[in-house]
């Protein structure tokens, strides 16, 4: 049911190419004259097809046949169900393991592998050949990212002789090892800045991130770079020195007109889906697919949050077995008793006040006809309804007050506020409490100056429902005093808590995060007592281990990534 949808040209059609294992691509172009051979390819084709598989690495496809909408989830909706920033919920099991089966990820591996490896090792010949070095500096960057994202999910994976069947006949490549995949990330980025400062015989026809500012994809580069040292500080004694050298050359993402984000348009529900996916799978006819944090949603309203609004939309007023009556049909866990581990930590089970209807993590109990009932993703990031407290219920195309912003949202990756709590964090690991004050503080007021920006998105809310300055002033104020009069440990669970609610949209790196640290530990745990090992690594996909010879399954799922040597998390 999962599909990977691409944003294609009619002449990137004639570009799909043979596949006869996961990690490689054969290019047989002699059998069938309707392919064109890399020679007479458009390189500008190529980079906006890997622009847009990049994005769709990290937030998956909405495709949307005969009102019936499916896809792929992408790396950020995992890394945000495991931690607890939207719903865990797997219709036959609550076990990690069982629910994060290689299969889960067949379609994010073969677009990175198949789509944007493959394109980039097709395009970049051609690329040199044109003098294009800005489109060769691009898709290195997207390079750099995509493979450290996979040994941050995998571990260990195919890289230096990926897609090499056609240039050396390797039909099965071995894995490397993630520490030296992350080396050869590094090499990478200073090869992307080295070509973003050239000049090239032409820059590329569509930069979808900056327009073709390349002050702004150099300072991108350098913020990755303090991404990928940030991961390793745990096992890289010279990774603070060299984050902190970058900080202070200022030549990093410090402003949110920087801020690396794919910007969704709300122009086209057909395929190609245009609109952001969370939008696309939820805002349909029969309501929403996803289920949202009860952990998030109660942290959020329980605290006067002023994003709550923005990232929360609710379809109803009332949940059963708090404002109504339980209901079987609708919410069955109404009708039961809060597990034990539940009670005794005063988690939250099953419903909330004021509408919240969500989920649990770890609720395996099936899907009841509650897709106009439950609560789903507001205006931030995904473009959708600003929560105005009219409960109207987003069946499309009904109602035209059900669309709000249309799928115009964004998928943020690296900006401004991001460094900030990445600052933050390693101002806490280096023991300066009062900087990572200063630094939380200004990542939250940044982060939802960000999200408030969004409010008149939705054409058809009203705004009186948005927060006022002091409002926010006033939660922002709260949290830092919390900070500073708190210690150590319960600092790292402020921390974390803003982590994983500011980088709402962004799954890859609060769950880095998350293992990171192990923090926050107030979070939701699993409904089971018993769910299994946590997620510190994912099984590698089934595509991968089927196809290639030199690809094993790993033992467990409690097998750390290279940067990971932590006892880890929480184990539920």
């Amino acid at each position: 049911m999962k599909k990977l949808n691409k944003y294609l040209y009619a002449f990137w059609s004639c570009c799909i190419l043979l596949i006869t294992s996961c990690e490689t691509v054969e290019l047989d172009i002699t059998k069938d004259p309707n392919f064109l051979v890399p020679g007479q390819a458009d390189v500008d084709f190529f980079l906006t097809a890997i622009q847009e598989d990049f994005v769709r690495h990290l937030d998956g496809t909405a495709v949307t046949e005969d009102n019936f909408t499916t896809g792929d989830d992408g790396l950020n909706i995992i890394g945000m169900e495991l931690t607890r920033m939207t719903s865990f919920t797997n219709a036959t099991a609550s076990n990690y393991q069982s629910s994060f089966q290689g299969n889960v990820f067949d379609d994010e591996w073969t677009n990175a592998y198949r789509g944007i490896i493959q394109d980039i090792r097709i395009m970049t010949p051609l690329a040199e050949e044109a003098g294009f070095t800005r489109h060769i500096g691009i898709a290195q960057f997207i390079e750099a990212y995509l493979i450290t994202s996979l040994v941050d999910f995998f571990g260990d994976i195919p890289y230096t002789e990926a897609a090499r069947l056609e240039t050396d006949g390797i039909e099965n490549p071995v894995r490397d090892a993630g520490a030296e995949v992350y080396q050869a990330a590094f090499a990478l980025l200073d090869q992307a800045i080295a070509n973003f400062n050239s000049s090239p015989i032409s820059d590329p026809t569509n930069d979808f991130f900056y327009g073709n500012d390349y002050g702004k994809w150099v300072r991108a580069a350098n913020t990755l770079k303090l991404r990928l040292y940030l991961n390793t500080r745990l096992v890289d004694s010279n990774a603070a020195t060299s984050f902190n050298a970058i900080i202070a050359s200022g030549d990093y993402i410090q402003d949110a007109a920087d801020d690396f984000q794919w910007n969704w348009t709300a122009t086209s529900a057909t395929n190609p889906d245009t609109r952001h996916p969370r939008y696309g799978i939820n805002y349909t006819a029969g309501g929403g697919t996803d289920y949202m944090s009860n952990w998030l949603m109660n942290q959020l309203d329980t605290t006067d949050d002023p994003r709550l609004r923005y990232y929360i939309y609710r379809q109803t007023p009332a949940v059963p077995g708090a404002e109504i009556e339980p209901n079987e049909e609708t919410l069955r866990c109404s009708l039961q008793q809060p597990p034990a581990h539940y009670v005794a930590g005063g988690f939250t089970f099953c419903w909330l006040d004021n509408g919240y209807w969500g989920r649990d993590h770890g609720d395996s109990q099936g899907i009841p006809p509650d897709g106009l009932l439950r609560a789903t993703w507001g205006v931030y990031p995904v473009g959708g309804r600003f929560d105005d407290s009219t409960f109207t219920e987003i069946a499309q195309p009904s109602d035209p007050s059900s669309f709000g912003g249309n799928g115009a949202g964004i998928t943020p990756i690296m900006t401004s506020f991001m460094v900030d709590f990445w600052r933050a964090e390693m101002a806490l690991v280096a023991g300066n409490s009062t900087e990572a004050s200063t630094l939380l503080n200004q990542a939250m007021a940044t982060q939802i100056e960000k999200v408030r920006s969004f409010g008149g998105l939705d054409q058809f809310a009203d705004q009186s429902f948005e927060p006022s300055d002091s409002d926010v002033t006033s939660y922002v104020t709260g949290v830092i005093n919390d900070f500073d009069t708190a210690d150590n440990g319960t600092q790292w669970d402020i921390l974390g808590e803003q982590v994983l609610i500011g980088f709402y949209g962004n799954g890859v790196d609060p769950y880095n995060f998350y293992r990171r640290t192990g923090a926050p530990t107030t979070l939701q745990p699993n409904q089971d007592a018993n769910p299994g090992n946590f997620m510190r690594s994912m099984y590698y996909p089934a595509v991968s281990v089927n196809a290639n010879s030199n690809s094993t399954q790993k033992a467990t799922n409690a097998e750390p990534v290279f940067w990971d040597n932590t006892d880890g998390p929480p184990a539920n």
